[in-house]
């Protein structure tokens, strides 16, 4: 069983807030706690966090995790035109890409129209996480052109659930399960003006629920940072199956 944690790198709660009270508190939270389980995630880092908080960069690396991109300021790429869209993909993969080696891209708000596939491409990415299960699309892990598409398997709020009613949701899902949320869900979040399901167990039990979690897949999975899917499925695109192009 191949399962991914993955962390969305941005400030507090787009676009509700624009604090960065997760990059302060939760990131630090999460590493110190995914050292203590000997556990390598994803981080996707939006270019102007990893600017303003270059340590916490440096320490992902250092610490054996895997650095993505996830886009420049956190726009949403459905709401840009292509040639603004792309502008912040390859933006952010400069800014990225001076801290160390970034091939895996996942799209704020996992909206990603289907021709940014071909901007990945030319950008030398090889791991797209921009779809979701939960959001209905149900092709699985296939290629789009040489670009991986790995899609996340519930949305971040399943983590922060009572664990009695995770672990049912978690024995139905399909592999790979690919897991995925945000520093600042790892910060008490109550008292902020946003919506229900981004305040409810954040802060410590956030953590704790998270540490649940990885004990839950310890001795039953195989923890993998995004770019590991890659040679994993390699043998599918040589085959010629299960491989789509881009729209043009």
């Amino acid at each position: 069983m191949m399962v991914a944690i993955t962390f969305d790198v941005e400030h507090d709660c787009p676009p509700y807030l624009t604090t960065t009270k997760g990059m302060e508190e939760g990131l630090p939270r999460i590493l110190d706690l995914l050292e203590e389980k000997g556990v390598k995630a994803t981080f996707f880092f939006t270019a102007e966090m990893a600017k303003r908080f270059p340590h916490l960069v440096k320490r992902v690396i250092d610490e054996g995790h895997e650095l993505g991109s996830h886009n420049y300021n956190h726009e949403r790429l459905d709401r840009l035109s292509r040639e603004e869209g792309t502008q912040a993909i390859e933006k952010s993969l400069r800014v990225l890409r001076e801290f160390g080696d970034v091939t895996s891209f996942r799209a704020p708000n996992l909206q990603f129209p289907d021709y940014y596939y071909r901007v990945l491409e030319r950008n030398g990415v090889l791991i797209d996480s921009s779809r979701a299960t939960y959001k209905g699309y149900r092709s699985g892990v296939r290629f789009f052109g040489n670009v991986l598409e790995v899609p996340t398997s519930t949305t971040s709020s399943v983590i922060r659930l009572p664990w009695g009613l995770q672990k049912i949701i978690h024995s139905r899902l399909k592999e790979p399960r690919v897991y995925f949320a945000h520093p600042w869900e790892f910060v008490p979040m109550q008292g902020e003006k946003v919506r229900w399901d981004c305040k409810f167990n954040t802060g410590r039990k956030a953590l704790e629920l998270l540490g649940l979690l990885i004990d839950y897949y310890k001795g039953r999975a195989k923890f993998m940072r995004m770019s590991e899917f890659y040679p994993e499925y390699q043998k599918l695109k040589r085959k010629g199956s299960n491989s789509e192009r881009w729209e043009t």
